[in-house]
């Protein structure tokens, strides 16, 4: 089994990575869909958070709302690590009973971990390798303008408050420019995962 850390910046394409990986016979799992899990009604913590931040953040389903959830905790910084402190260990516990599930199904598996904060919760040590998916600030700022339909400013706010994208290359073992055609990234894709799987 090889377990590959792939993550990026906002607005970079690592969604667009993970699914031609997928593609290519690798297994991906999601940390956003774990989170997502982790928030609703029937998680083992769903009842903690709530009697922390109150009635007010489940929706009308009864799962945490996260817009509602992101509002309380993103201007204070000890709610968010309270939430954090609360979140990670059963994203953890998730994501590992995902990774014994295809490990009992296949020794061999090539493992992506599809994680946006790797670098920035100095995760890397979890993984054989990482990769990080990269395109240039204007790139960014176009396609997450376009995507969430955000102003300028707006959308280079967003992308401010992420660690560097440089940084983040200079610790990655691979690193996929999504800057050009999507024929382009997908040639890249490909050279990576024959790497991956000589190894």
């Amino acid at each position: 089994m090889l377990f590959i850390g792939l993550t990026g910046s906002i607005a970079t394409g690592k969604s667009f990575a993970a699914k031609e990986f997928e593609k290519l016979g690798c297994y991906v799992i999601d940390a956003d869909k774990l989170a997502h899990k982790a928030l609703m009604k029937n998680s083992n913590i769903y009842h903690r958070i709530v009697s922390i931040f109150g009635n007010k953040i489940a929706g009308e389903n009864g799962n945490i709302d996260r817009n509602r959830l992101g509002k309380i905790v993103l201007d204070d910084k000890e709610k968010l690590k309270l939430l954090e402190d609360m979140v990670h260990p059963e994203i953890g516990r998730l994501r590992n009973r995902k990774i014994d599930d295809i490990i009992r199904k296949d020794k061999n598996a090539i493992i992506i971990y599809d994680v946006p904060l790797l670098f920035e919760k100095k995760m890397q040590n979890m993984f054989d390798y990482t990769i990080v998916v990269y395109a240039p600030f204007d790139i960014q700022i176009k396609r997450l303008m376009a995507r969430n339909s955000l102003s300028y400013n707006e959308a280079k706010k967003r992308i401010s408050i992420q660690m560097p994208i440089s940084k983040k290359i200079e610790s990655a073992d691979f690193v996929i420019d999504n800057s050009g055609s999507a024929e382009k990234t997908k040639d890249q894709i490909k050279e990576i995962f024959n790497r991956l799987k000589k190894k």
